[in-house]
């Protein structure tokens, strides 16, 4: 049931409105002073507060401020004597939804209790969902324990803090964006925005129209003025990824974002100021990139003010099994399949193998062994063909004995229809091509 705490001194007007309230199935509480209704509100933890402005022993304006202290997700509405009109507006001011002058009818007074009752549980469901992206986004959702990744972690929490820009290096796979999400969500800019981008993924005149909009008729096609990514992020934080494959025209532009604050939207004669933080990553050599003419030094050292360097899975093969549980347990959850056991030869098999896609490889790896095992139990003959022809032979009871085409046959089917039939994520899973997916699910039969 919704509470609503009434907070005045004159008991005649709080027991009409507690009564009117009852009526309408609220739960009422009551105070008749700022010190009683604190206690009330830490004891009954009321969805709205309706507080008077005159009370013995402070003020309902000065009131509402501590109400929001205590408790952010009360909404407080003030009740203002007739044409009182300055309380109520710096009640707003104070962070109250609304204020209502003592004495309107009860067409007015209900449905302004049940909006503010609505947006009081609206805050409630915010905060618990901002709990849970802070506990997904956190340092300790970074998974591992080898030296070499905690060192990373370790700067990477350093700089959270700060504003300042961050270049985050290490190879494709080995969790850049993980690392950029952790750092904004860690930052004073965590309710703002996160935005982004890969560079790698437009061409030069499409990553500037996304990256920095543009006005309409700028160029065919324009039929509107578009809002760019930069400013999509404007006081929060946007991540540029694969920084390295940014054409060298558009560095300019991003290097006048970072030294003054300001850009030009494609078409458009004005700046357009942002205030944001750049967080960059790359898997290239950047200084390589300088020499050969590829990338402006200006800029690389203005991204580069504070480098993370992210290790390979190679560096960190403690970590392997680590991960592996970790991703095992989040698609056995999302398949509804109970995993009870990784066999050694399965762990062995993924602790030897060389992950030039690293962590993204080796979670892909996982999901299509998950698909195809059964008994609940990951043996070697579960891992990708490719996977199972470097390493070991099957166990006894396992698909051992069957031909390869015959293995190949039922890791398909088996991946068909955890997709659903879906030939597109099917043939991204088994990490082969659509037409050779066609090819193989005609001579099979599938």
């Amino acid at each position: 049931m919704n509470k609503i705490l009434i907070i005045d001194d004159e008991v005649q007007i709080r027991s009409l409105l507690a009564r009117m309230l009852e009526l309408e199935g609220y739960e009422v509480c009551q105070a008749g002073d700022c010190k009683t209704a604190i206690k009330q509100l830490e004891i009954q933890l009321p969805d709205v507060a309706l507080c008077d402005v005159f009370l013995p022993d402070g003020n309902g304006v000065d009131l509402v401020l501590n109400i929001k202290k205590i408790a952010p997700n009360v909404e407080v509405i003030l009740l203002t004597a007739h044409g009182n009109i300055p309380d109520g507006v710096q009640a707003i001011k104070n962070g109250a939804f609304d204020y209502i002058t003592k004495g309107d009818d009860n067409n007015k007074i209900i449905p302004l209790i049940s909006r503010a009752v609505e947006k009081a549980k609206m805050n409630v469901r915010l905060e618990k969902l901002e709990k849970k992206v802070g506990q997904m986004y956190s340092f300790d959702s970074i998974l591992g324990e080898s030296k070499v990744l905690k060192e990373s972690v370790s700067l990477a929490q350093k700089v959270s803090v700060t504003d300042v820009p961050v270049l985050l290096t290490g190879e494709t796979g080995t969790g850049k964006e993980v690392f950029a999400q952790a750092i904004h969500y860690n930052s004073k800019r965590s309710k703002q925005n996160f935005v982004a981008v890969n560079c790698s993924s437009f061409s030069k005149e499409l990553l500037e129209s996304e990256m920095f909009g543009h006005k309409a008729g700028s160029f065919t096609g324009a039929l509107k003025d578009k809002k760019g990514l930069f400013e999509e992020a404007n006081n929060g934080t946007i991540f540029l990824d694969e920084i390295g494959e940014m054409a060298f025209e558009l560095q300019a532009k991003l290097l006048r974002i970072l030294e003054t604050g300001e850009y030009i939207k494609i078409g458009d004669t004005k700046p357009t100021r942002v205030n944001v933080r750049i967080i960059a990553a790359t898997n290239r050599n950047l200084q390589e990139e300088i020499k050969a003419g590829h990338f402006r030094e200006d800029l690389f050292y203005r991204l580069s003010v504070f480098q993370v360097h992210l290790p390979s899975l190679r560096e960190r093969t403690g970590d392997i099994r680590i991960l592996a549980t970790a991703f095992a347990k989040s698609f056995s959850e999302k398949l509804s399949y109970a995993i009870n056991e990784m066999t050694p030869a399965f762990l062995e098999a993924l602790e030897q193998q060389p992950w030039k896609g690293n962590i993204r490889e080796l979670r892909n790896v996982i999901e299509r062994s998950l698909i195809v095992c059964e008994g609940g139990r990951l043996d070697i003959c579960d891992l990708p063909l490719e996977i199972q022809n470097t390493h070991y032979e099957c166990s006894d009871d396992s698909t051992g004995s069957f031909e390869l085409a015959a293995m190949e046959r039922r890791h398909i089917a088996r991946v068909l229809e955890y997709t659903k039939g879906n030939k597109t994520e099917a043939a991204r899973l088994l990490k082969i091509g659509l037409t050779t997916l066609y090819r193989k699910i005609e001579e099979y039969k599938i």
